[in-house]
């Protein structure tokens, strides 16, 4: 008998969009209910757009955004945000770069004025370059190389897994690259990615839509036009064997494996990507999950168990090529291959024996409760709208996302267990420091 399905209503977020005359796509979703509001600025590059011999440039180029702009020195974008009483970031993803502010509703127009500002061309200069490599370098020191599991699964799983540039190398960078970084190639990069064709404007929360395209028009109105450019094939070929790799993490305490799965196009197949987004917590969320409840629970096999779509975490933000992500931590001695092996039992038992009743439902209300408190605050709206309309033309699809999401089947999850098989398998293993 079929297993009982979330049934999830969609939310209606009003959305209003339009394009300016120099190609900035823009997108603004009212929400009267307090007076604050969430701007986000989406441009279409990131790790899969460096160059080779550039490896890190759009993180690097991330943080140039801050260093000043056309009529702004350094630290004011900082002083005029906090001086507002907002808040402010900005980060670097696998396929868009975005940059964002919360600020009490009254400040819409200095918020609009920064971003425009920067969109016209950030200060490039020797000193800031220099100061920022630096910057970059300490990040990967305390992120990366100076931490247990520094960038696994994230950086070290993609090498093992893919085989073209774009897709396997390291994200946030070498030091040759990065020492080795010009002005030029700078400007460059700014003039090639950071073009109003290639951004999405999104404001979400406490505004007249009239009153912000009116701002909007006149802050960016006259931002030169330039196209966006040929986005490059990052196609990959599907894996035919199983691939393995491990490392000594000389900080790792306990041994570690990740594994992934290519999964299908997550823009032009979505509705055969969604029953994956589903199957992925079917395995790992919360302790009545598959896999806590075998390996963390039953077998204590793993001390933790977790499952995601994209090697960033976010399903509903990249493009192809993406996979289906599971990584573990191990007891002290723990067996990566026979965590493996249950893993492949786990999910034979799924595919042929569907999902027990109430499963596919507790998972699915879970999801949506995940999917609606992340949107609830109006800076969380406006980035993923931005996102959506970027890559999707489609931001209302953030409301659907529930219902669709409670739309899956138990036979949908099930054809999607099926084909995470071992042939098509990477997995990366940490090996903890002086572990032979």
């Amino acid at each position: 008998m079929p297993t009982r399905r979330a049934r999830i209503p969609a939310t209606r977020y009003p959305v209003e969009r339009f394009t300016l005359d120099n190609g900035l796509r823009v997108v603004l979703t009212p929400d009267r209910s307090a007076p604050v509001i969430g701007v986000a600025v989406v441009y279409d590059v990131g790790i899969r757009s460096e160059p080779e011999g550039r490896t890190g440039f759009a993180h690097l180029f991330e943080h140039l955004m801050f260093q000043g702009s056309e009529n702004l020195e350094k630290l004011a974008h900082f002083r005029h945000v906090q001086g507002a009483g907002g808040t402010f970031n900005g980060s670097t993803h696998l396929d868009y770069t975005d940059y964002y502010e919360t600020l009490p509703s009254n400040a819409l127009e200095r918020a609009l004025f920064l971003e425009a500002d920067r969109m016209r061309g950030p200060r490039l200069t020797e000193e800031n370059l220099r100061n920022q490599v630096d910057v970059v370098k300490e990040e990967i020191r305390v992120n990366v190389l100076n931490r247990p599991y520094g960038g696994f699964p994230w950086l070290t799983l993609p090498p093992v897994m893919f085989d073209t540039f774009p897709n396997a190398h390291d994200g946030y960078g070498s030091f040759d690259d990065l020492e080795s970084a010009t002005v030029d190639d700078a400007a460059d990069f700014f003039r090639r990615y950071y073009a109003s064709g290639n951004a999405v404007l999104a404001v979400s929360g406490d505004l007249d839509v009239a009153e912000a395209a009116r701002l909007i028009e006149r802050h960016f109105g006259d931002v030169p036009a330039r196209p966006a450019p040929d986005r490059p094939d990052f196609a990959e070929p599907e894996l035919t064997a199983e691939r393995r790799s491990s490392y000594t993490d000389q900080l790792a305490p306990l041994p570690a494996v990740a594994s992934a799965w290519r999964v299908p196009d997550p823009i032009d197949d979505f509705t055969a990507y969604l029953p994956y987004v589903v199957l992925a917590e079917v395995l790992t969320d919360g302790d009545a999950s598959r896999l806590v409840g075998r390996l963390v629970h039953t077998d204590r096999a793993v001390t933790s168990v977790g499952g995601y779509l994209g090697f960033m975490g976010d399903p509903f933000d990249v493009r192809d090529p993406t996979a289906l992500l599971l990584q573990a931590h191990l007891p002290p001695g723990g067996d990566v291959d026979k965590v493996l092996r249950t893993v492949d039992e786990e999910l034979d038992r799924l595919a042929t024996d569907g999902l027990t009743d109430g499963e596919l439902a507790r998972t699915q209300a879970r999801m949506a409760t995940h999917l609606l408190r992340d949107t609830d605050a109006v800076l969380g709206r406006a980035l993923r709208m931005a996102v959506l309309e970027q890559q999707r033309t489609d931001p209302g699809l953030l409301g659907e996302l529930p219902r669709l999401v409670g739309e899956v089947t138990d036979d949908q999850v099930r054809a999607a267990a099926t084909t995470l098989r071992s042939e098509r398998r990477a997995s990366v293993e940490v090996i903890p420091g002086g572990a032979r």
